[in-house]
């Protein structure tokens, strides 16, 4: 594992990556097809930015 699969993105940058809004992502999330967040504190979260990259390169290999 390299230290970039490491990076923490949160919401923002998320949002930023992707294209989304913030509703969709948690509505992705609730239907199981974007990725999870995880926990860094008491009261917030971020996304592994390998688990956002590799997202985005499913979507591209289906042609989304």
């Amino acid at each position: 594992m390299n230290i970039t699969s490491l990076r923490l993105l949160r919401l923002r940058e998320v949002m930023h990556v992707v294209g989304l809004k913030k509703s969709t992502i948690y509505d992705m999330i609730k239907q199981g097809t974007f990725p999870k967040p995880i926990k860094i504190s008491s009261r917030a979260v971020a996304w592994l930015e390998d688990a956002i990259m590799t997202w985005i390169n499913m979507r591209r290999e289906m042609g989304l």
